[in-house]
């Protein structure tokens, strides 16, 4: 909310007036529920760190490196939260968080391993017994009020999108002359980051829960699914239009943010694979082109053509909102991929040390009085290069830039940079 002035005047002066005092009691509001939030937070964590941290600790229940992982930093969390309450109490808003950002690391620890704690937790009520009787005992203190461990165990999660919202309130309603106001600005932004950071680590544990779902569904341990920096995107139904005319028979598909894996349903008669697939082909979608064959207009389904260096594929569905969502899906996998490939080529490029001036004062005098012989050799290899075949050049290249593999009707142009480029 913006503080601009309104019409001079009487009833300009009333208005900006009026403005103000909303300002102010939306601020009060504001101020009154943050205050009001973090003593019960606090009072929260205090249960969390006295009745199970503590007296772990002291009975020696778990052992430390099992604490530490269910726990990690939330004992830290409390005292941080703890002096920050005392600021806000006492009114000062903008000191307490300008004080309380720089312990966000401990926020930023506690996130990054929210996901193991919890399957350390679970883990342990399982095997533990021990540790499931004492969890249910303190659980049915009255301090609790019926809240589980696992629940109070997502508070700080939760905590700092509160202080988000509550933080851009509070900017919203103070006027920029206010001594505060500086210092609540960078607490939104600094709040901000650690949201933004708890979005990102939610995201790939989702990924990481597709790709181990996929993983599962898929028969043998031939097809791997699990790989670092994969993404996994969606998955349907398409009927495969063979190249001889043949029937078009359905196939099970997995698009990645790397590749598309066709599978087919394994036999439901099988004892222990009757509800999995099998993986048939991993096509990698690095030279992919993706078209519609047609499906343009609002008729019935459509016909996707996918055009790999060594395959293509035409897909055919009878769903038009299903085939659009698969062109949309596809297309955006490839660009997305394609468009990295060229920033790391860039980069490998730059990186690539340059011959100093000495370099070139120290090279024997016959190259240089041969110098169109040199010509000749080098233009002599370039070409040789270039007529070889793609396959075997592909052959030869690192694995690495497997990726910038080219068709066989690609120019002698075309093949002639790429050489340059590995």
């Amino acid at each position: 909310m913006s503080f601009c002035p309104s019409p001079s005047g009487p009833l300009g002066g009333t208005s900006i007036h009026e403005q103000r005092e909303r300002w102010e009691r939306k601020r009060s509001r504001t101020a009154r529920e943050l205050v009001q939030t973090e003593q019960r937070y606090c009072q929260q964590l205090e249960l969390v760190t006295t009745y199970f941290v503590e007296i772990l600790k002291a009975k020696g229940t778990l052992r430390q490196d099992i604490r530490e992982s269910i726990f990690s930093s939330i004992k830290a969390i409390h005292s941080v939260n703890q002096s920050l309450l005392v600021h806000l109490e006492n009114g000062y808003f903008g000191r307490g968080f300008d004080q309380f950002c720089p312990h966000l690391h401990h926020y930023n620890t506690y996130m990054d391993n929210i996901y193991n704690a919890s399957k350390v937790l679970g883990i342990q009520l399982k095997k533990n017994k021990a540790f499931r009787r004492f969890k249910n005992l303190q659980e049915a203190r009255p301090e609790f009020n019926n809240h589980k461990l696992e629940d109070l165990l997502q508070l700080p999660v939760q905590r700092i999108d509160q202080y988000k919202h509550f933080l851009q309130d509070l900017t919203a309603n103070t006027s920029p002359d206010n001594p505060e106001f500086q210092q609540i600005s960078r607490a939104v932004t600094a709040v901000c980051e650690v949201s933004q950071r708890i979005q990102n680590n939610t995201q790939r544990h989702e990924n990481h829960l597709q790709l181990c779902r996929v993983q599962k569904l898929l028969k043998g341990r031939k097809t791997k699914v699990l790989a670092a920096g994969r993404w996994y995107i969606r998955e349907g139904w398409l009927k495969m239009v063979p190249p001889k005319g043949a029937d078009a028979k359905p196939k099970m598909f997995f698009l990645f943010s790397d590749m598309l894996l066709q599978a087919k349903r394994c036999s439901p008669l099988h004892p222990t694979n009757g509800d999995k697939f099998a993986g048939q082909h991993a096509y990698p979608l690095q030279d992919c082109t993706v078209e519609k064959v047609f499906g343009h207009t609002r008729s019935q389904g459509g016909l996707l053509s996918l055009t790999f260096p060594r395959a293509k594929l035409l897909l055919m569905s009878g769903n038009q909102e299903d085939l659009n969502d698969w062109y949309q899906s596809l297309s955006s996998a490839v660009r997305k991929l394609q468009s990295r490939t060229v920033v790391h080529q860039r980069d490998e490029l730059c990186r690539r040390p340059l011959h100093s001036a000495a370099d070139s004062h120290n090279t024997p005098s016959s190259s240089s009085s041969e110098p169109s012989r040199k010509r000749n050799m080098v233009s002599s290899a370039t070409s040789e290069h270039a007529q070889r075949p793609s396959v075997e050049w592909e052959g030869s290249a690192p694995k690495r830039m497997k990726q910038s593999d080219a068709p066989e009707h690609s120019s002698a142009e075309t093949s002639t940079s790429s050489c340059v480029i590995l």
